[in-house]
């Protein structure tokens, strides 16, 4: 089991390695390919389109062909897709060449979640998602190479899809382990039946709403800090774009660091109270906003939020099994992702729309707002849970 989660861990930082790269490169990218600037948001709205339908799709394709060929083949659609975005000569065709990089995005993002929740304990889940946000620091790090060398952006997509081939020949490659591993686990080296349960099915599932909700919540938070939170620092404290960029980076500082932490202490709390521990740090880091101690209290409060995040997602997607049951849980998790990505992709562009009538001094309440909400939802799966162990 050990060498199969060493891979999963590596699957997950190729998983993070596209995720930042178009941020990156679209400043050179669209000045070669004659687009407009606003239009890396399309690009961005398709692939998450993509990975809505696949998490949603991923209990049937699971159910099928098993975890280890869904990741292997979806890690290859990813890397043929990068492939191509560094050879395309024009725009319409990054947004052909975008539907099946989130389509493998999110059918990997699946079926790897649900298989740490199902095998391993809370710890390799946070630990997982750590190697995520190494994969997603790294993305831009070997971009930024390429694009010293002449804005040769083509030559970074084309180094991260050499990556996500690689991997996708090793899993092919490492098949078998995967059987030997659930051998090993259950007896048997066939996976645990998968219930495929229809949207309305998992819907109606007690607690089933709350958990999408406080996902929803989550992901709004986490990508509404990455996106806004250099602009407030800018905007309403005045301090220069490379000190806001590196005050907005801070909170995925937090959120690496955190998740290397959670693993550990998960080894004592269980994954509700971690939740509740991730919630205590981040409204910690919220409510320090609103404190006029000075200008030091907004990275502070950024790396604080970043921090407290850390255990929050992890900790919901394993108590999956546990709330929904193992055999539900493939389909549940399909559920909770396309929320979560609903949730960052809809919610970061309602806070734009919103500032421009409120201002971006509404930055800290709208990330409360969401707070409260997702703590509401996460304390009421919290008291219903325990209650039905107690029962």
């Amino acid at each position: 089991m050990v060498f199969l989660l060493v891979l999963i861990y590596i699957s997950f930082i190729s998983l993070g390695l596209p995720d930042s790269l178009l941020g990156s490169a679209w400043p050179v990218m669209r000045i070669d390919l004659g687009a407009d600037l606003s239009l890396a948001g399309i690009i961005s709205m398709i692939v998450a389109g993509g990975t809505v339908v696949s998490s949603f799709l991923s209990a049937r394709l699971i159910s099928r062909f098993g975890t280890a060929k869904v990741t292997a083949v979806s890690v290859a659609m990813t890397g043929l897709a990068l492939v191509g975005f560094g050879l395309v000569p024009s725009f319409w065709m990054l947004c052909l060449l975008a539907v099946p990089l989130g389509l493998g995005a999110g059918a990997v993002d699946s079926a790897l979640n649900n298989f740490v929740a199902l095998h391993y304990k809370a710890m390799h889940m946070n630990w997982l998602h750590c190697f995520w946000g190494i994969g997603a620091t790294a993305g831009p790090v070997i971009m930024s190479l390429w694009l010293a060398q002449s804005d040769n952006w083509r030559g970074g997509y084309l180094t991260i899809a050499v990556i996500q081939c690689v991997l996708s020949l090793v899993l092919f490659l490492t098949l078998p382990a995967w059987k030997k591993a659930q051998e090993e686990k259950s007896g048997t080296p066939e996976e645990k039946p998968i219930r495929v349960l229809g949207l309305r099915e998992v819907v109606r599932m007690p607690l089933a709403k709350p958990t999408f909700i406080s996902l929803f919540c989550y992901c709004a938070m986490e990508l509404t800090v990455g996106l806004w939170g250099a602009s407030f620092a800018t905007e309403l404290f005045h301090v220069t774009a490379d000190v806001a960029a590196a005050w907005a980076s801070l909170f995925y500082l937090g959120l690496t660091i955190g998740r290397a932490a959670a693993g550990f202490i998960s080894i004592k709390l269980n994954n509700l109270q971690m939740i509740r521990l991730g919630q205590t740090i981040t409204l910690a880091g919220v409510l320090l906003l609103f404190v006029p101690v000075g200008v030091w209290r907004v990275p502070a409060a950024i790396f604080l939020a970043g921090l407290g995040c850390a255990p929050i997602y992890p900790a919901l997607l394993h108590q999956t099994p546990k709330t929904f049951g193992e055999s539900n849980s493939q389909s549940m998790m399909g559920i909770q992702m396309a929320s979560a990505y609903v949730g960052s992709t809809l919610m970061p562009p309602v806070f734009g729309l919103v500032s421009k009538w409120l201002g971006l001094s509404f930055f800290p309440v709208y990330l409360g707002l969401l707070l409260i909400l997702m703590i509401f939802c996460t304390e009421w799966i919290k008291h219903r849970y325990e209650k039905r162990i107690q029962e």
